[in-house]
């Protein structure tokens, strides 16, 4: 036979197959990976159910798994059939014979090609849309949950008059399977349109039908549930409306139905409802006319009617209707919409009340002896006074405190005072010598509480601790002190096990500990070990000879982290705080449930809305959000951490809550009932920082309840930026215990103050009852200033501060050398019918690393003291020795911070003498402070204060000349923090 292949003859060359050994090798590898594989995979799931089990919540785990699995396998299941079904029916459905054509003969080649592998072919594709559509609806699992679980909220909407959970629970599901639907009906569609076209049903170039009368009906079919699909989709909408977000002039964020949706989308939909019902039928009965003609004259008219319907029909509304008298015909849906947003964010009980801005008697005295009564100022700023603890407080430097300290409530003397408290936690950085060992087995855990006054400070500015030292003591009597469960633990510790851990060292030395609880995963066993291994990324923990009998793995360890492991259908709030309860240290969290589907409330965005100048510097403090958009909220859980087992407990706190109620029948048993929380517990819970910056923010817009002056926009409040550093965000709230003008008696409350839009001046004053144990907890109360007074708001006050030349010039002193000042929380406390304003003042100098009281200033009625107690600012003020401040103009600009009024006329040479007085006075109190000489430092702050206190008087006594003294109030910016 002659050679046909072409190319040159030789001998063949006989490729070996490999030996056995070699194929034994690499089968074995093969093997070994896909157990290594395996094995990586069930060492997450495993240890997921380990950690979940040592805390007791193992029906989390379990109930969100079987959710999960349940949804991936249904959902997978019948994406995989749908598609694989319409595969295999429009294979069945083929042709007998192909046409004659060069299209046909192309398409023979991948049909013969195809043809050995078309089951292997139809699984894989089944399999693989079954995957993804399984993984898609397994994320669906909170969705499932609420469905399922739903319970009633006992309110209806306006529109439909259906309940809330209907929006809530039900349409999230319902437009979940809507678009499963459409999914499966394209895909099935693409797949059986391929599929046809592939063995001949449907043909592009070849001559006479273009698509065999199986074929017609087939893709018709799958063509009338797609159209049918929509017909539901058009009649959800009508729904959607309900909770649909749009643009709306009045507001930045509107949901709910206007005018326009009422009256012209909402009919609409009805009508294109119907009609995408007629053209499904049609498109069903090419099953007996064989033709397209009618469903795809059917499937026009729907596009056109939703063209001419669903779009240009509401614009010409919108254009000629609601324009040209917007308000009379928007009013009704306002009044909807303020009434929703108020209930749905928990502000509909809020108190406005009017607030003269001035005070209401001229006794002086009485005024000054009132300020006791008013509230208990605190002058211990706890985003201020960290590292003044961390200085004073750490003894060694494995321990640390949080950047921003907490403020919470203890009794002394039988009188419940604000405390500033932080945590003496472990400080990984600060470990001597860093390895494996070390990090992980003899550092470990923190030690002890320490807490101070807030409301006062010792004669050097320093705290005035009330619990202190290592180990601590002091006013919180015993309790255990080691933190293994902390904001700063972020790593894992192997404890209990042969190596003995660092507990803390005094002056007869170094004490070593055991960890006693039962906390954590045992690792007795080698499957735990080596799983732990894998899923840490580390093999030490297979091997290591530090892990023996008792040893346990603690993980997950800040507070925030626990709580939202164990109940992952919480918004967790960003400021976790500690108590000392019941002999424990016990983390408070704070928690929320949330939903974007409340009719006619408006959305906010809770990473923005909670946003202030804490977190900005901090993200220790943001909230952790299971939804970012919501419309709804609720502080409906109080969850516990213990400092040394770990123990979380969640406590129902909103006992109404139909939100809870849904997830609590999802998950039973993991909520404890509210009966539960122990008095002392009772005593230390608050009301939450992001809750309450929620609800400012919303309050900005909706404290009026009149639709058209909601409309007008004339009433629109904006919560003012912090003036006292430059992040140019807003001002946080502060927790203080104050007298509101309605109250009989002081309350632990949280604070915050509004200006009008674009300005600076004060339009309100808020307040929400913070303690649990008065009746009206929760209650928000508001101060509003009248709009034809103008008030100073915390920007001017701020300016008033740095531009008189008194206190400019004590600030440039203080600031000489190498010293900084930084202010502190800028509170505002009413007191018959004006504001009163005090802001202490901090020094960091003289080598110190931490920041010292040095002076506070309080302004009230025009006058203003800068001194270095509170009490004498405030007799100072209420004495009439004050400075006079000049009211801004209230034109509407912002004031340039850095100016000074023109100086006076004055004998130079005496203000001169003064000055240099104080530089010398200054300069000797620096001095001290280097040689921590605190009796010297004292003295010369006397000397300080006498020479400033005769500048002044030469100042104010002169008859003529310049002013000597360098202008400084630049240097006293409030934007000047470290």
């Amino acid at each position: 036979m002659p050679d046909r292949g072409g190319g040159p003859t030789g001998p063949r060359i006989r490729v070996g197959r490999p030996s056995r050994r070699v194929r034994t090798l690499l089968m074995t590898l093969g093997v070994l990976a896909v157990l290594g594989m395996v094995f990586t995979m069930f060492a997450g799931f495993w240890t997921d159910w380990l950690w979940y089990r040592s805390v007791d919540y193992s029906s989390v785990f379990t109930t969100t798994l079987s959710t999960k699995i349940g949804l991936f396998f249904v959902f997978g299941l019948l994406m995989a059939v749908s598609v694989g079904f319409n595969i295999w029916l429009a294979h069945r459905l083929r042709p007998p014979l192909s046409a004659m054509s060069m299209e046909q003969q192309n398409l023979d080649r991948y049909r013969m090609g195809i043809a050995p592998y078309k089951k292997w072919l139809l699984l894989g594709i089944t399999a693989l849309v079954g995957l993804i559509a399984g993984a898609s609806a397994s994320s669906q699992w909170r969705t499932w949950l609420m469905w399922v679980n739903g319970v009633s909220f006992g309110q209806k909407d306006p529109q439909f008059n259906l309940d809330v959970s209907f929006y809530a629970f039900d349409l999230p599901w319902y437009r979940f399977l809507l678009g499963f639907g459409f999914a499966a009906a394209i895909l099935g569609l693409i797949a059986a349109a391929l599929t046809h076209y592939l063995y001949g049903g449907l043909r592009i170039t070849s001559p006479g039908a273009r698509a065999t009368a199986a074929a017609t009906g087939h893709l018709s079919v799958l063509l009338g549930i797609f159209v049918a699909l929509k017909a539901v989709a058009y009649w959800l909408d009508r729904y959607g409306l309900a909770v649909k977000s749009s643009d709306f002039k009045a507001t930045d964020s509107w949901t709910g139905l206007r005018y326009v949706d009422a009256n012209a989308y909402l009919p609409a939909k009805t009508i294109l409802f119907c009609i995408a019902v007629i053209c499904a039928l049609l498109f069903f009965a090419t099953l007996w006319r064989r033709t397209w003609q009618l469903p795809v004259i059917g499937f026009g008219l729907m596009v056109l009617s939703a063209i001419l319907i669903g779009g240009l029909y509401p614009a010409i509304v919108q254009k000629f209707q609601v324009q040209p008298n917007e308000q009379a015909k928007e009013a009704p849906y306002v009044e909807k919409n303020l009434a929703a947003t108020r209930e749905a964010y928990g502000i509909d009980d809020s108190q406005v009340t009017e607030y003269p801005g001035v005070a209401q008697t001229k006794d002086q005295a009485k005024l000054r002896d009132d300020v006791a009564n008013a509230a208990s100022i605190r002058i211990m700023d706890p985003n201020i006074v960290s590292p003044t603890f961390q200085q004073l407080q750490q003894i060694r430097n494995y321990y640390a405190f949080p950047t921003n300290l907490d403020v919470d409530r203890y009794a002394k003397d039988g009188k419940e005072q604000d405390t500033v408290i932080g945590l003496r936690e472990l400080n990984y950085a600060g470990i001597p010598k860093r390895n494996w060992i070390n990090d992980h087995f003899r550092y470990t855990h923190g030690y002890g509480v320490v807490a101070a006054e807030g409301t006062s400070a010792d004669s050097g500015g320093r705290p005035a601790f009330t619990e202190s030292d290592l180990p601590s003591k002091g006013d919180l009597g015993t309790y255990e002190q080691r933190v293994y469960y902390g904001e700063r633990t972020t790593t894992y510790s192997i404890v209990g096990g042969p190596q003995k851990e660092i507990d803390y060292s005094d002056d007869s030395g170094e004490k070593t500990y055991s960890y006693k609880g039962d906390s954590g995963v045992n690792l007795d066993n080698p499957v735990n070990r080596a799983a732990y291994a894998v899923a840490f990324g580390e093999p030490q923990i297979l091997y290591s000879g530090a892990i023996g009998e008792g040893s346990r793995i603690l993980y997950n360890r800040t507070p925030k982290e626990r709580v939202e492991a164990i109940a992952p259908w919480l918004t967790i709030d960003g400021d976790a705080y500690p108590a000392v309860i019941d002999g424990r240290i016990q983390w408070i969290v704070d928690a929320y449930t949330t939903t974007n589907g409340y009719p006619y409330a408006s959305r906010t965005t809770l990473g923005d809305t909670t946003a202030d100048s804490l977190t900005a510097t901090n993200d220790q403090r943001a909230v952790v959000a299971q939804q970012n958009q919501v419309n709804y909220i609720r502080n409906s859980v109080k969850a516990t951490v213990d400092a040394y087992s770990g123990e979380v407990k969640l406590y129902q706190w909103d006992t109404q809550d139909p939100v809870l109620k849904t997830w609590m029948k999802a998950f039973p048993d993991t909520v404890e009932p509210r009966s539960e929380i122990s008095q002392d517990l009772m005593d230390h819970l608050r009301y939450p920082q992001d809750l309450f910056k929620v609800q400012r923010e919303l309050l900005t817009r909706y404290h009026v309840k009149d639709a058209n002056t909601f409309l007008s926009g004339s009433e629109v409040w904006q919560v003012p930026d912090d003036p006292t550093n430059k992040t140019g965000e807003t001002v946080p709230p502060y927790y203080l215990s104050m007298k509101m003008p309605d109250q009989n008696e002081q309350v632990f409350s949280l604070t915050t103050t509004f200006t009008p839009n674009g300005r600076d001046n004060l339009s309100a004053f808020m307040a929400v009852n913070a303690d649990p144990g008065t009746q009206d907890y929760g209650k928000i109360r508001i101060l509003k200033l009248p709009t034809s007074t103008t008030v100073s708001g915390p920007k001017q006050v701020q300016s008033q501060f740095n531009s008189q030349q008194d206190i400019a010039e004590t600030i440039r002193l203080l600031r000489g050398g190498d010293s900084e000042v930084e202010y502190g929380n800028l509170l505002t406390v009413p007191l018959d019918g004006g504001l009163l304003y005090v802001e202490p003042v901090y020094v960091r100098g003289g080598g110190l690393k931490y920041p010292l009281l040095r002076k506070v200033l309080v302004t009230y009625g025009g006058q203003t003291a800068f001194e270095d107690t509170l009490e004498e600012a405030l007799d100072k003020v209420f004495g009439g020795e004050g400075t006079p401040v000049e009211p801004p103009a209230d034109d509407g600009t912002e004031e340039d911070e850095g100016t000074t009024p023109p100086p006076s006329t004055q004998q130079p040479s005496t203000v001169q003498e003064a000055l240099t007085d104080a530089q010398k006075a200054f300069d000797a109190g620096q001095e001290a402070l280097k040689n921590n000489d605190w009796e010297a430092y004292g003295r010369a702050q006397k000397d300080l204060e006498d020479a400033l206190r005769r500048a002044e008087e030469a100042q104010s006594g002169g008859a003529g000349g310049a002013r000597s003294s360098p202008r400084a109030t630049p240097s006293a910016s409030p934007g000047s923090n470290s």
